[in-house]
């Protein structure tokens, strides 16, 4: 059998970075930049104000106090977006709105609430101190200042400050695009009434969240039956629109694996044993034309997450361009005893927590790879080197972790959060 490092290592070598291309501002989305970001202008492009108020000469307003206001004639209103050229004169004001252009001769801006409110005149109780309230032109960018780096996932933030410099377009690499097919005659729709001897797909929804989690644009396709015209039918079918292609099922030694049947006669996609528990019958390679990388999973569901974790995500990453492409690895205490086949990576579900202010890990659920309710309790796998047939309760083990780390002391509830 393969070890899952030459396996992962083989489908790594044939997996590349999808080509940059230009995309609209809103399209980039979820993309990698595929270039530095420049702005073009300064932000704010001009002085401006901060607050609703009245543009005024500091010095005129020193003097003001709840008690003996300053008056000041009120000379113009400067709303955000005015393009009106004013200047304030000694003894003088100008009403501004909050983003308006600061008017020359002013070097501050006094709150509407520390007046009267006045229109014609206004009555100043407060003085503010020098630039108060007034945005500074270049406060927030300059002119070339370098706004967002290649590598850069572009999320909503980024996304903002781009187009508050001006950037329509940007070059990034592409978020891969994705087909999901289930295969299995016994398989209907989730929601569908389901006869003897079938079951609801699982593996279909979950592996799409999945790809579309690690970053992917995701197609599902119907389920697919036990039939091998049909199956290569649908998988031609959904080429033009893929990147990569991930079946389900169909890839052990049954009489009805149509799956490695059909695509084994291809000469293009490997069907290989690998060493680990679960997801031991693995399928990789290319179809079509254009070579679109295939990876044919396993069909019991906790294989088939698995699967795609070690293998199929590090794929999607590496073709998003990001690095790393594997889930963090962190040591942990493991809670319980663990037993082990040698020779064989074990990958068993668990739950984070923090004990004793250490990171701790909860075995969840038996090994069975039809166990769905325990993954879905589960945020990490325990990761069970093919070495090690013992861990101990308490002894340090490797987990992939699914998210965001606990902190602090879980309570003995076996919850794995604190509250």
């Amino acid at each position: 059998m393969k070890t899952v490092d030459e396996h992962l290592a083989d489908i790594l070598g044939r997996i590349e970075p999808l080509p940059p291309l230009e995309l609209q501002l809103l399209e980039a989305d979820g993309c990698i930049l595929a270039e530095d970001v420049t702005s073009a202008t300064d932000l704010p492009a001009w002085d401006n104000s901060a607050m609703d108020g009245y543009a005024v000469r500091r010095e005129d307003v020193l003097a003001a106090t709840e008690d003996v206001p300053v008056e000041l004639p009120v000379v113009g209103d400067v709303p955000a977006g005015s393009s009106q050229a004013y200047r304030v004169q000694p003894g003088q004001c100008v009403r501004i709105m909050t983003g308006a252009p600061l008017p020359a001769g002013a070097d501050a801006v006094v709150p509407v609430e520390w007046t009267d409110r006045g229109v014609a005149t206004v009555a100043i109780r407060k003085p503010p101190t020098e630039g108060q309230h007034i945005r500074r032109r270049g406060d927030d960018v300059s002119a070339g200042d370098v706004v967002a780096t290649a590598g850069t996932r572009l999320g909503p933030t980024h996304i903002m400050l781009m187009a508050a410099v001006g950037r329509a377009r940007v070059v990034v690499r592409p978020r891969p695009r994705v087909v999901v097919i289930s295969t299995g005659t016994e398989l209907v729709e989730p929601g569908a009434p389901t006869g003897p001897g079938q079951i609801s797909d699982a593996n279909g929804p979950g592996l799409t969240a999945a790809a579309r989690e690690a970053g992917a644009i995701v197609y599902r396709v119907g389920i697919v039956p036990d039939d091998p015209t049909t199956l290569l039918d649908a998988i031609e079918d959904q080429l033009v629109r893929a990147d990569l292609v991930i079946t389900t099922g169909g890839v052990s030694a049954g009489a009805y694996d149509v799956v490695k049947e059909v695509l084994g006669r291809l000469g293009t996609v490997a069907f290989e044993q690998v060493a680990m528990q679960p997801g031991k019958p693995q399928g990789f390679g290319t179809i079509g034309p254009d070579g679109t990388p295939i990876f044919t999973l396993p069909g019991n569901p906790v294989s088939a997450y698995v699967s795609f974790e070690v293998f199929v995500r590090p794929a999607i990453r590496r073709m998003l361009g990001i690095e790393p492409v594997h889930r963090p690895q962190l040591p942990a205490a493991c809670t319980a005893a663990l037993t082990s086949r040698e020779g064989v990576r074990q990958f068993l579900r668990g739950r984070l927590r923090m004990l004793d202010g250490r990171l701790a890990v909860e075995p969840v659920g038996g090994p069975g790879s039809h166990l769905v309710a325990s993954l879905a309790r589960s945020d990490a796998l325990i990761v069970v080197p093919e070495d090690v047939t013992q861990v101990p309760a308490g002894g340090t083990v490797t987990v992939l972790s699914f998210g965001t780390l606990p902190h602090g002391d879980a309570e003995a509830d076996g919850t794995g959060r604190d509250g």
